[in-house]
Formats: structure tokens, sequence, C-alpha cells
């Protein structure tokens, strides 16, 4: 037995003292193929200093191979010597039988950078070299997948899966691939993929966008399903909460719906998104004041949300609190792209008291985008004929009766302005 193999036996009973020696004789006294096999085994379990002491005393050795400098180099990555690894890369030129694998390691070091257009440049390189080399369409994929290029990623993980490869790197092929269709919107696709996986083998983001797929089908008993099962595995993937929410009130599951919302908030109290659908749902099941809680709380945690804006005046205007509704909206009509539902809802409220010129400005504002709404143009009708704004009530008058032809009254008050 050499001095490697020893080495190894002693550090997998745990003794890393007698390791130690051994590790050193084997230094000392075994041969190079040996001592090169024992740096790719003490690599693999993490023993970093070890290895590299052996790549570092073979390159010394056999300075032409550059295996040794890829595999310095990836030593260095994982001791964030980045520095370090390019100096050893930029030591292995094309015509190196080590090339291909120096481009990988490149890769995988620039992306560790986020900087992923270098990284895909490397890979592509290396694909163009070793076309039918799986590991580099895996590594190819993978980095698409992290860029969220996933129609990219997809016939990557095809041609993969394809040539009889459904895992590679510890990684399901075919539960990456799902989750790209997911992504990519393709959900019938996706769900093909993802009925494949056994439920037991799901991780949380598997089983999530397994749900999230059925729900985008409206399959929704099956993702209501899937949501709950991973709520109850883990409470804290605050992801799902939305979702389930939605699914559960789409299938007019009300209550349902509130409590998971409210279990959300419990453990992702700071999404404003949840406090503002909380606040729909509420609404829904006629529970103003809770709703009114809930806005109130989301649209404190982020002033410039304009949905929690725009669900507090609506709330405010169906309520009659027309003074809360103008202090809270005017601070956002200050600008030339507001909301036109906060210009209605000023126009509203400035009417009932009495402010008509106020009044005035804000329905000239919403005017234009509500032409072919009959709950705005009616009122509006009303309002700009006490104002005596013939030309506006005749405009008005044509728009409302090509929504609501059937409406005598209007009618009627069209042929009075045209005789």
């Amino acid at each position: 037995m050499s001095y490697a193999e020893t080495a190894l036996d002693q550090l997998e009973k745990g003794q890393l003292e007698a390791f130690k020696k051994q590790y050193a004789l084997s230094l000392r006294h075994d041969d190079d193929d040996t001592l090169f096999s024992l740096g790719e085994e003490l690599y693999s379990l993490g023993f970093l200093n070890q290895s590299r002491r052996i790549y570092e005393k073979l390159l010394k050795k056999y300075p032409d191979e550059d295996e040794l400098r890829t595999n310095l180099a990836d030593i260095a990555i994982d001791e964030d010597k980045n520095d370090e690894a390019l100096d050893y890369l930029n030591q292995v030129k094309p015509d190196s039988p080590a090339y291909v694998e120096s481009l990988m390691v490149a890769a995988d070091l620039y992306q560790t950078q986020e900087l992923f257009e270098v990284s895909e440049q490397k890979l592509l390189t290396a694909k163009k070299l070793a076309p039918d080399e799986p590991v580099i369409t895996f590594a190819l994929a993978e980095l698409y997948f992290t860029m969220r290029e996933f129609r990219k990623a997809i016939p990557l993980y095809l041609d993969l899966i394809t040539a009889g490869t459904t895992e590679m790197s510890r990684v399901n092929l075919v539960e990456r691939l799902g989750v790209a269709y997911a992504n990519a919107g393709r959900f019938e696709q996706a769900i093909g993929y993802l009925k494949q996986i056994h439920p037991g083998d799901m991780t949380p983001d598997v089983k999530f966008e397994t749900a999230f797929t059925y729900l985008q089908l409206k399959e929704r008993p099956t993702a209501i399903r899937l949501f709950e099962e991973l709520k109850d595995s883990d409470a804290h993937y605050t992801s799902l909460y939305p979702y389930l929410g939605q699914a559960l009130e789409a299938e007019n599951r009300l209550p349902e719906a509130l409590k998971a919302l409210q279990e959300g908030l419990g453990v992702d109290q700071y999404n404003e998104k949840l406090w503002l659908q909380a606040a729909h749902v509420a609404t829904r099941l006629d529970d103003e004041a809770l709703a009114e809680k809930y806005l109130t709380h989301g649209h404190q945690l982020d002033s410039d949300d304009l949905s929690a804006v725009i669900q507090l005046s609506n709330l405010y205007v169906k309520q009659e609190r027309w003074q809360e509704n103008v202090d809270l909206v005017q601070p956002y009509v200050k600008s030339d792209d507001a909301d036109p539902q906060l210009y209605w809802n000023l126009a509203i409220s400035a009417e009932h008291q009495e402010d008509f010129a106020a009044a005035r400005k804000y329905y000239d504002a919403a005017q234009p985008f509500f032409m072919d709404q009959a709950d705005f143009l009616k009122p509006a009708i009303y309002f700009y004929r006490e104002e005596g704004a013939s030309d506006q009530v005749i405009k008005l008058l044509h728009a409302y009766l090509q929504v609501v032809p059937d409406d005598d009254e209007m009618a009627l008050l069209l042929e009075g302005y045209e005789d």
C-alpha cells in the first residue's frame, strides 16, 4: 500500500495526526502519478492546502503540464484568490491540451464575479472547440439558468437528456428543464417534466415551481395542495403565500385566502404586496375596517407604491371621507404622470366639498382616460352641465351613448343640447 493510500485510509478513520504523517511521507516517497491522484482526492474532500502543495511540487517538475495549472487555478478560486487563478489560467495557451479545461475554469471564475457575459464567451469558445463534451453543455446551460436566460438554457438541457444524461454534478436535469420551461412561460412543457419528479425528491424550490406552473395552467386545486404542502414543510418559504392566496381567491375560498395571506404576513411582515393583497381579499369579504388597516400598513411600508394609494383612496371615496382622500392623494398628483384614478377620486372629493374649480381641474385631467367608462362619464356629464360647459357635455354624452346606447334619459339629454 502506498503512503497516499495509507494517508487516505487514516483520513477516512478521522485520524488527522496519522494522516498528516502519511501525507508528508507520500510527498517525499510516492511516485508522481500516485501523488497526482492523491491531490485530486484531497481536493474533492476539501483539503485545499494539501492538494495545492502536491500540484505545486508536480508543476516544478513538469512545467509543461497545464492541467496542473488549471487545478491550481480551481483551488485559488475556492480560496477567493482570483488574481492568482487568472495568473495560472493565462499561462495556458490555445495549443495546450488543457486549454478547453482552462476556459471552463475561467468561466467559473468570471461567474463567481458575476461577469456573466465574459463567462458565456469562455464557455462558447470551449463548446466550439469541443462541441460534443457534455460537461461544457451542462456548464453553459447552468450559466444561462443562473442568468435567467431560460430560453437559451432549455435546448442545452434537452440535448443532455436526449443523449441519456439525466443527472450531472448532482443536478437533476429533468428538474432543471421543467423549471426552465416554467420560467420561460411554457407551462404545458414544464409540467410534463415536473410531473416526472418523485414528490420525495422535490426540493422546496422545485415544489414551488411545480405549484406555480399548475396555477398558471388554472389547475388550481393541485396548485393549492402543493403550495400547502410546501407551507407545512417550510413555513418560512415566503414566496408561496401570495400565490396560495391568489389560488384560493380564484376558487372563491375567500376566508381561506385571507388566512393564508395573514400567515404569510406572520413570516414576512415587511412585504407591502402581501398587505395589499390581504386588503383586497378583506374588501371582498366586506371587512372595510380590516382592509383599511392593511392598506394603511402597506402604504407606510412603501409610500411610493401607488397601488396602495389608489386602493386606500377608493376606500375613502366609497366611505365619503372627502378630506382624508384629498390629504392622501394630493401629494401624488403634482407630477404630470400621476395615475388617472387619483384625478377621478380628487374630482369626486372636490365636487362634494363644493370646491368646483378644483373639481373641474381634476375632471379635465381624468377625462381622457375614462371616455369608455359609464360610471365616470355619467357623473361627469352632470358636473359639466352644472358648470355650463355645453361642449364638454355634448362630447361626453356621445361617448357615454357609445358605451350605453339604450339609456333613453341620456339620449334625450343629448337631443336637447343638439336641437
